[in-house]
This record gives C-alpha cells, structure tokens and sequence, in this order.
C-alpha cells in the first residue's frame, strides 16, 4: 500500500493542474501542464502521448506511450536557451518545409488562456508568473 502511496505522488497524481495546453502533432500530443506542488511551488510538466497500434481489423490494439519531463522554475533560462540553441541548430541545417502534410494545431485547455501566433524563428519563451 505504501508503494502505491509513493508511486501516485511520484507520477503527479496529487498535483494540482493550474494551467493546460496540448499541442496536436500527427500521432502525438504534447501536453504543457503547470502543476502546484505540496508547498505551492509551480513547476511545467510536459508529456508527449504518442498513439500506438498493434495488430489489424478486429484484433487491432490501441496504446498510448507517455514520456514525461519535469521542469523546475530554478531550470527555466538554461532550458530555453539550450532548446532554442538546438532548434535554431536544426533550421539552419534542415530548413523547415512549409508543405507539411500533417497540420499541426495548438488546443487551448483553459478558456482564460491566449494562444497567439508566433513566428517560428523567434526564440522560444515560458513565461510564469510567481
């Protein structure tokens, strides 16, 4: 019982979700979570949901493999700057294709939430408020 105990906190079960966006990519989603730790303290879960199918017709299965990253307020500024570094790596050795054919979309999770466009050189930014 007491593993149950440390394996529900671990896993965010008793976290408090105070903002929620996820973003729709081809067979993934990607969820950005600010949760509400014990002690009041914010922090960004972010979790890729990929969809997973084994075997076909009638016998067909359907999975979801979750990979979570815990991102912690005290983390924020090297974590942006080292993902725009990478991104900005990628778009300057594999342009980005304008002719897709997945559409990718942003779902808002909380109404007061603003999603505006963004320009997909600018640098990445979280901003949060304590």
């Amino acid at each position: 019982m007491e593993d149950y105990k440390k394996k529900s906190a671990v896993e965010g079960g008793d976290k408090e979700i105070v903002f929620s966006q996820s973003v729709k990519a081809g067979k993934r989603i990607y969820y950005m979570d600010v949760k509400k730790s014990r002690k009041d303290e914010l922090f960004l879960a972010i979790t890729e949901s990929k969809k997973i199918v084994t075997g076909e017709g009638d016998d067909a299965q359907v999975s979801y493999e979750k990979h979570k990253i815990f991102l912690y307020k005290e983390d924020f500024d090297k974590f942006c700057n080292s993902l725009n570094e990478a991104v900005a790596f990628i778009k300057e050795h594999q342009p980005y294709e304008t002719t897709s054919p997945v559409k990718d979309e942003v779902v808002e999770e909380t109404p007061e939430t603003e999603v505006e466009n963004q320009d997909l050189d600018a640098p990445l930014k979280i901003d949060i408020e304590f």
